[in-house]
């Protein structure tokens, strides 16, 4: 007997500065068209209301771009998952008209996704191999650091998290400070490489059980560059290398201590990464290492799915779907959103 093939899911993510669309089928991912906001840059960090006049201008054409290099029409489409938050509060606004508006006009479902939620389910797409349940995932990006325990696609429990910064705003702070463009992280992991990750010494504060604190460290990194620079005005310009990779290494150090430590307290080794940090290649080589040294199942996502993009926001729907959840025309976008629940409902009837 032939089973039913996957429901056609058009994702739809504009919760910061990208805006992107994908067509997925069941994990096959069919297109994932991502149009960056590179404005930003000449000022040192996203303008909301820049980022939200971007989105009206941009939603339309890179939805009919995503249609268009998947191969299939709006009509041919089973639902619509979209961003309902965590986000910039006028660019959630943004996607969520937009995706509403055209599932309604399509009489098709419309599906809201957790931003988090999805970063983490990003797994269950091709070409990677999904976890198995239950695993633990480091969820890494500007504004989140977290670790979750997925028991299931629908049941997650956040067992540790940044009671301040996350690891990505300590990353882009410290770039700042030595005069590296924006965004900063991925520029501080390209210099890191180059190098003495034991050229300057900084602190790994520990917070209580799982949980993080990066304001410490950027004080840290803060005061000591102003130290030095105060004895040498050419210290940041002639040991910027270094500088990176000191502090990346402080950085990967906090974030290893209480994944480790879940580990062993859990015996779960089947362990993700997630999240904008979850590209930078000292935090995968760190997982490798564990893999190696420790006998875990580690699972990174392809560089695609690490930073925002709306595969990851399609492969909630399809999940949902599933499970046979969808959204309502009153649901309303969040800055905050502090579940990582599925945000749809069984449908009625």
């Amino acid at each position: 007997m032939e089973h039913a093939p996957h429901p056609l899911i058009l994702g739809i993510e504009s919760s910061c500065d990208d805006t992107s669309a994908a067509v997925i089928r069941g994990p096959q991912v069919l297109s994932n068209v991502v149009a960056n906001q590179a404005l930003h840059a000449e000022v040192g960090g996203v303008v909301p209301e820049w980022a939200s006049r971007a989105h009206l201008s941009k939603i339309q054409p890179v939805v009919q771009a995503a249609l268009d290099k998947a191969g299939v029409a709006a009509a041919d489409l089973d639902a619509i998952a979209y961003t309902l938050g965590p986000g910039l509060q006028g660019s959630l606004h943004v996607g969520t008209s937009f995706a509403k508006a055209m599932a309604w006009g399509l009489d098709i479902p419309s599906i809201p996704v957790h931003h988090m939620r999805a970063h983490i389910l990003a797994h269950v797409l091709e070409p990677g191999l999904p976890p198995a349940y239950p695993f633990l995932c480091l969820t890494v990006s500007g504004g989140h650091t977290q670790l979750v325990k997925v028991r299931r696609p629908n049941d997650m429990e956040v067992l540790g998290q940044t009671l301040d910064d996350a690891a990505g705003e300590a990353f882009d702070k410290v770039a700042k400070l030595i005069g590296l463009p924006y965004p900063g992280g991925p520029v501080v992991d390209k210099l890191a490489a180059q190098g003495n990750p034991e050229a300057f010494s900084f602190s790994r504060p520990r917070m209580g059980g799982y949980n993080w604190s990066f304001s410490g460290l950027k004080t840290q990194v803060l005061n000591f560059l102003k130290q030095a620079q105060d004895k040498d005005a050419r210290f940041v310009q002639d040991n910027q290398a270094d500088i990176c990779a000191s502090v990346q290494t402080a950085i990967l150090d906090m974030l290893m201590a209480p994944l480790i430590q879940a580990v062993e307290d859990t015996g779960i080794t089947e362990v993700a990464i997630a999240g904008g940090v979850s590209a930078n290649s000292g935090l995968r080589a760190r997982l490798a290492e564990a893999q190696a040294d420790r006998g875990w199942t580690v699972h990174i996502p392809p560089m695609a799915y690490c930073t925002d993009n709306a595969a990851m926001i399609a492969a909630v729907g399809w999940l949902d779907a599933l499970d046979a959840l969808e959204g309502t025309l009153e649901a309303s976008p969040s800055p905050r959103l502090p579940a990582l629940t599925s945000l749809a409902q069984p449908k009625e009837g």
